[in-house]
C-alpha cells in the first residue's frame, strides 16, 4: 500500500495536473471559478449570518433563508471541484501545510455548524409557524460561521504566499 506522501505524489503526477500545469489558461480560470464560488458561498452564509445576528430585521429569516441557499449551494457547485483540481496541481507540498489542514479543519467546522443550525435550531423554529425571535443559539451560529468563514478565506490567501 502506498504511503501519503507517495499518493500524494502520483496526484501531483498525475495527467489531470500536469495538463493544468502546464495550460497557459487553465490554473488561472481555476482559481477564477474558486474565487467566484467563493463569493457566492461565503457573500449569502454573511447575508444570513448578519441577519440571525439581528441586522435587517424586517427580513423574514424563512424568507431570507428560501433566497440564500441557492446561492450557496452554487457556490459550492463551483469551489469543490474547482478546490480539488486546484489542489491536485501541488498536492505534495499542500498535503503537508498546515495552512491548508488548518483550513480543511476550518471548512469542517462551518459544515458542523450549518447542520447543526438547519437541522437542531432552524429546523424546530419554521416547524412551528416560524413566527417570533429566532433562539439564542441561532446568534452564536451566525456568530461561529462570520468567524470561521473569515479565518478560511484568511486561509486560502496565506496557501498562495
Amino acid at each position: 500500500m502506498p504511503s501519503y506522501h507517495q499518493w500524494l505524489e502520483w496526484l501531483e503526477k498525475s495527467a489531470w495536473a500536469v495538463g493544468i500545469r502546464q495550460s497557459l489558461w487553465l490554473y488561472p480560470a481555476l482559481e477564477i471559478v474558486h474565487i467566484l464560488g467563493i463569493v457566492l458561498l461565503v457573500g449569502a452564509a454573511f447575508l444570513f449570518d448578519l441577519r440571525l445576528l439581528g441586522f435587517s430585521r424586517n427580513m423574514p429569516v424563512t424568507a431570507l433563508s428560501k433566497h440564500l441557499l441557492p446561492w450557496s449551494q452554487r457556490g459550492l457547485v463551483l469551489i469543490i471541484p474547482s478546490g480539488i483540481l486546484l489542489f491536485l496541481t501541488n498536492a505534495q507540498a499542500l498535503g503537508v501545510d498546515p495552512v491548508f489542514w488548518t483550513k480543511v479543519g476550518l471548512i469542517a467546522v462551518a459544515a458542523l455548524n450549518v447542520f447543526v443550525f438547519h437541522r437542531v435550531i432552524y429546523k424546530p423554529f419554521k416547524r412551528h409557524g416560524a413566527h417570533g425571535e429566532l433562539p439564542y443559539a441561532a446568534r452564536v451560529c451566525g456568530g461561529v460561521s462570520i468567524i470561521v468563514w473569515v479565518a478560511v478565506v484568511a486561509c486560502g490567501r496565506l496557501l498562495a504566499y
